[in-house]
Order: structure tokens, then sequence, then C-alpha cells
């Protein structure tokens, strides 16, 4: 895959279309003011028919489960098994949106990827068929609003090691939950939550806890959502903080009906997805870099003529270019992956992550450059790049730990 379908080109520009039309204009409200982004990402879903596609796939997926379940199915079917393309499709359409919102506002993806893609997904991916039916779809359309919960103050790159929130048997097959969680996508609006934990027992050493997970509602008694936080950038992304005190969950709410059906590595595949995702906000980002930096470089006049005459703008603008190309490659690549019905390697996709990263973050610092001053002002719209960027090298996994993943997958498979 060299270049986008003709198809997959004319879904882009209505998808850009949209973009620009609809959220554009109200950018600053999302951003800067505290509104919620869930209507307007609701009315871009239902623009698109992607509420109607997941309901599709969702009912056909139920019924195969349903299936497995009564034995008339032997196993679940491997995913494009002998390349037939469908995966590939799939994936495209799945990052062209990400790809063109990431050109204005990367906070949406985020909202939106972990509502549905994270939480959704790990409840679809590991959940039971009467945990998919009672919580899945309303996720998987943004019907309500999902958070997935993992990190707290001492555990960030350290999820496992440094977890500090417990849920206790009540000896009546529920469970009661202690601690709390932060830096949570959709933490302070979500209606359903998937929370990581470990399971508090008796001579059992803290390293040593199994990680446990539960689906829980909000107003639950004992369950606290914070006020969104204030940061750096994404201010479309609400973050917050949760707070469990002594939270009762029924047997029902354990994610994959089990203390084993959703541990260490089912959020580990969870963090894989994310890392996929990256590429194509990171694209987005430097493509809109890109124009924005172009455009200046030819209508800002010093010293009797373009800034874009100089070379060293010039060397500016070809490093981004080079940056766009190698994004567009990876995004591609991925494509084509999906579409020969493989999956990444860990260190394909940590590499992957670790490039798109800081790549996006290099294009967005010299776009300000370009613009000096202007570029410092919020108004230019690179800032706000620059800002978006610098969260790309932090959330789903560090760049450091990127770097880890990455060398560790390498000597492993090399049986070192």
């Amino acid at each position: 895959m060299i270049e986008w379908s003709e198809s997959q080109q004319s879904i882009r520009q209505m998808v850009r279309d949209f973009v620009e039309k609809e959220i554009v204009p109200g950018l600053d409200e999302i951003e800067y003011n505290g509104v919620p982004p869930y209507d307007i990402l609701r009315k871009m879903i239902r623009t698109f028919g992607m509420d109607e596609l997941a309901r599709q796939n969702f009912d056909k997926q139920i019924a195969r489960d349903r299936a497995v379940e009564a034995g008339e199915v032997s196993e679940q079917p491997q995913a494009d098994k002998g390349g037939s393309g469908a995966g590939g499709e799939r994936a495209a359409m799945t990052l062209i949106p990400i790809i063109e919102l990431s050109r204005h506002a990367q906070g949406l993806v985020t909202a939106m990827g972990v509502s549905m893609g994270l939480t959704g997904g790990a409840i679809m991916s590991k959940g039971t068929i009467e945990q998919k039916e009672r919580w899945a779809l309303d996720l998987l359309t943004l019907d309500k609003v999902g958070a997935w919960a993992i990190s707290e103050p001492n555990a960030g790159s350290d999820a496992f090691g440094q977890m500090k929130t417990l849920a206790r048997r009540d000896g009546e097959g529920g469970y009661i939950i202690n601690g709390n969680k932060t830096w949570i996508t959709n933490g302070p609006f979500a209606d359903t939550i998937v929370l990581i934990c470990k399971l508090d027992e008796d001579g059992v050493a803290p390293e040593d806890r199994k990680i446990v997970s539960f689906i829980l509602d909000s107003g639950m008694p004992g369950l606290e959502q914070s006020k969104p936080f204030k940061k750096m950038g994404i201010g479309s992304s609400p973050t917050g903080e949760l707070f469990l005190k002594d939270v009762h969950a029924g047997p029902e709410r354990l994610l994959g009906g089990s203390e084993a059906g959703y541990g260490r590595s089912g959020a580990k595949s969870t963090f894989m997805q994310e890392r996929a995702g990256v590429a194509a906000m990171a694209l987005g980002m430097v493509e809109r870099a890109l124009e924005l930096s172009v455009g200046y470089a030819n209508e800002r006049v010093q010293f009797g003529r373009a800034i874009g005459d100089n070379q060293l703008v010039q060397l500016k603008l070809a490093k981004m270019e080079v940056a766009r190309v190698n994004l567009q490659n990876m995004v591609f690549r991925y494509i084509e992956t999906m579409a020969e019905g493989r999956q990444m390697t860990l260190a394909e996709a940590s590499a992957m992550k670790l490039y798109a990263a800081q790549t996006a973050m290099e294009v967005a610092t010299e776009a300000v450059q370009v613009h000096g001053g202007y570029g410092y002002m919020r108004e230019s719209r690179v800032e706000q790049l620059m800002r978006d960027a610098k969260i790309l090298q932090i959330y789903a996994g560090t760049d450091e730990m990127q770097v880890i993943a990455i060398a560790r997958d390498l000597r492993q498979r090399a049986g070192t």
C-alpha cells in the first residue's frame, strides 16, 4: 500500500469536511472552556453510521458467542485468517477518523478511543456474554462514556508493581474495593468504568497478588469521580481521578466472570491497541503542523522576502515532510499487516509508538519556531499542536518504557 484508495480518500475528505464544519468553529469551548466533548463525538459517529456498524458487529459477535457456548461452533474465528484483506479495510476505516480529528483536536481521539476502544473493547474481548449485553454496546456506540482505570498516584509505568487499589472477597461471592486511580481519561464523566486492581488475600505478598478487573457504574456507593484536571494539553479529553471507599462489587461485575478473566495479559494487550493508534494521531498532527508552517513561510515577509526563501526555514519544512512520509508509511504498514491477518510484535508496536511520539513532538516544536512569536500565541494553533504532542510521549507507555519493551522483546525472540 503506497497511497489511500479512492474510496478511502473519499471517506477521509468527508470526515475532514465534518471536522472543519462541525468541530473547528467550537474548538475553544471543548479545548479550554470545559465543555464535555461527547455530544459532538456522538454527532460524528451517527453522521457516518459508525454506531449502526457497531451494532451490527456486536450482534454478530453475540450470536457467535452463543453458538460457541452451545457447542455449535468449536472455537472463535481467527480474524482474517489467510489474509482476506478485510482486516486491513477495517483498520483503515478506524484510522482515518483518528488522523482527521488529530489535525485539530487530538484529545477527541483520546476521549473516544478510551471509551469505545479500550473500555468497550476490554469487555468485548474478555467479558461474559451477559456482561457484553449489559455494558458493551452502549460503550461501542458512545451512548455511554467509558473509562479504563489502571494508573495510580504511585503506579504509572510500574502499573502492576506499585498498584495499591485492592479488592477483598466479602465472603458472599462479591468484593469490597478500596483505593484510588488517577490520570483517568473520561474519569469525571464516565458512566461505565473497567477498573484494574489487585486481589487482597491473606498470606499473599503484595508482589504476588492476582490482578483482577471489575466493571463499575457511576453512582455506586463509595465511588467518587473528581472534576476534570487542568492539563498542559488535550483539553478536549477530560481527565480525572477516581476514589473508591468500600465499593461493593457483586460477582457479576468481575470482568470475564472469574478472577483469571482479565489479568495482566488482558491489560497488556490493551496497551498494544493504544500504541497502534498513536502513529495515526501523530500523522494527523504532523500533517497539520506542516500545512500551517508552509502557509506561514510563504506569507510572512521579513527583510524584503518571504521567510520560506531562507534555507534554515526550508530545512525545517523539508524535515517535516520526511517525518510525514515516514509516519504515513508506518500507518500503511499497519493497515497491510492487518490485511494479512497477523498481529504486530511487541517490538514493532512499541517502535511505531516511540517514533511517532517523538516525531510529533519534534515537528510541532519546529512549527512553533517557524511561526516565531505568533507561534507562541494560542490563536496560531501550532502552540496547541505542540502542547498536545507531548502527551504522546507519556501515555500508553512513556518513551523510556517503549525502549525497554523493544529491547526486551527483541532479546526474548532471539532466545537471549
